[in-house]
């Protein structure tokens, strides 16, 4: 008598098990270099559809008189208090120090801490030096990063360096050897339009060759010239990311760009034969 073949057996479920990302220990170090004072552009509001028209334009209204030029280390500053405030947001347990650079770095708040108030108040004692430095010696910045990496992965946790830079033509150096990496270097470049009197690219390869020297896990190195706050706000959003947690840089296709993703789904929807309007 034949007998039913025996079933092929199951393959085994596959399962990722949840496991938690360490918490960061952020060191912020910020140029404080007269450049740091440049005024930033102020952006005009872009025209509604459909407002042309041959009337005159209303007289204009009296108002409370021109804005203050805002500056760079003024949105800085806000760029910092929006960083804070959105990575506590989404763990509290991450925790801050703060550092400026001149022609080298000094510490302005050493101790880690996830307190908004004294994140806040180290912030707002950053300001902009009136002279310009002719150096920018990373190699103390490395130093401590690498001390107090040690001290993180120690407590089960991850440092991250923050170095915003706003120089458009001096290149920073350091004399740090090679050593194994322990921590993750992000670096902000704000920095003027190229001219005959700067070589922004050239600083922009300089830091570049930093990140790559000592950044343990894919560090993102993000730069403009543009001189718009909202740029800087962006750019730092984009630094929210866990270094566990990242595309390679090249890969990073943030922020998208809202108008060319409204005019690629309005084709793909009118190949389709769907009738798709944008004013939704």
């Amino acid at each position: 008598m034949a007998t039913d073949p025996t079933p092929p057996a199951a393959a085994p479920r596959y399962s990722l098990p949840p496991a938690r990302l360490p918490a960061e220990d952020i060191l912020f170090c910020v140029d404080v270099d007269l450049e740091a004072s440049a005024e930033m552009k102020s952006a005009a509001p872009a025209p509604s559809p459909g407002s042309a028209s041959t009337a005159s334009p209303p007289p204009p209204q009296p108002g409370p008189g021109p804005r203050p030029a805002v500056r760079r280390m003024d949105a800085v500053r806000q760029a910092l208090l929006l960083f804070v405030h959105s990575k506590l947001t989404m763990c509290p347990d991450h925790r801050f120090a703060f550092a400026s650079i001149g022609e080298t770095v000094s510490m302005v708040k050493k101790d880690f801490s996830s307190d908004v108030g004294s994140a806040m108040e180290a912030i707002h004692s950053l300001s902009a030096s009136e002279s310009r430095y002719a150096t920018a010696d990373l190699t103390q910045l490395f130093k401590i990063a690498y001390h107090e990496g040690k001290i993180a992965e120690s407590q089960g946790r991850l440092l991250r360096v923050v170095l915003v830079y706003c120089r458009s033509s001096t290149k920073p150096h350091h004399q740090w050897p090679v050593k194994p990496k322990n921590f993750t270097l992000d670096i902000i470049y704000l920095h003027d339009k190229p001219t005959a009197d700067n070589c922004p690219q050239k600083v922009y390869d300089a830091l570049v060759d930093a990140l790559e020297h000592v950044s343990q896990y894919e560090g993102y190195i993000l730069e403009t010239g543009q001189g718009l706050a909202r740029v800087l706000f962006r750019l730092m959003c984009i630094l929210l990311s866990h270094p566990l947690q990242r595309a390679i840089q090249d890969d990073l296709d943030i922020p998208k760009q809202v108008a060319k993703k409204t005019l690629a789904l309005e084709a793909a929807q009118n190949e389709d034969g769907t009738l798709v309007s944008s004013q939704q």
